[in-house]
């Protein structure tokens, strides 16, 4: 079965995801400048989620001590 929230937080799946989409833009005319500025914006999407997906992990597994 895939772990869906490990797969979320992973470093590697957004740099993949931001590299692709930045190239596919620069491939259909958009400038670099406007496809920095989109994988930039993944990536700080990609620390949100990391974060809230990190943090509802780690308040489930405490015990209520």
């Amino acid at each position: 079965m895939i772990d869906w929230k490990r797969k979320l937080v992973s470093r590697k799946l957004w740099l993949s995801v931001a590299s692709f989409i930045s190239m596919l833009m620069v491939a259909l005319n958009y400038t670099e400048n406007q496809a920095a500025q989109i994988a930039a914006l993944i990536m700080a999407g990609a620390s949100i989620i990391g974060y809230v997906l990190g943090e509802g992990l780690a308040d489930s597994g405490h015990t209520g001590e």
